[in-house]
């Protein structure tokens, strides 16, 4: 009779804790949707921290909001000059789709 023996080991890995600042909505509004996805937050921490770890990278597009570039900020100051110096001319929203 033969006997195949199966070997199994547990790999525990040490863990830390890491603090840090979160803006009190979005803290709730993640736990609500790690909720629905049965995810703890620390979980989730963990899943985007071992993405990171093995692609080198922020696994989204970081992207900054064009509306605060420096040319765009630079046209919204003189617009509000001329409308501040009577040079402004009112209209109605116009949404694009």
């Amino acid at each position: 009779m033969a006997y195949d023996l199966i070997e199994r080991r547990v790999i525990i890995m040490s863990t830390v804790n890491v603090n840090f600042r979160l803006d009190s909505d979005v803290k709730q509004l993640m736990e609500k949707t790690c909720d629905e996805l049965g995810l703890s937050m620390s979980a989730a921490f963990t899943i985007f921290a071992k993405k990171v770890a093995r692609e080198k990278r922020i696994p989204f597009e970081l992207a900054v909001d064009p509306f605060y570039s420096p040319t765009n900020l630079a046209h919204l100051q003189r617009a509000v000059s001329a409308l501040n110096s009577g040079k402004g001319v009112e209209h109605e929203l116009i949404d694009v789709d």
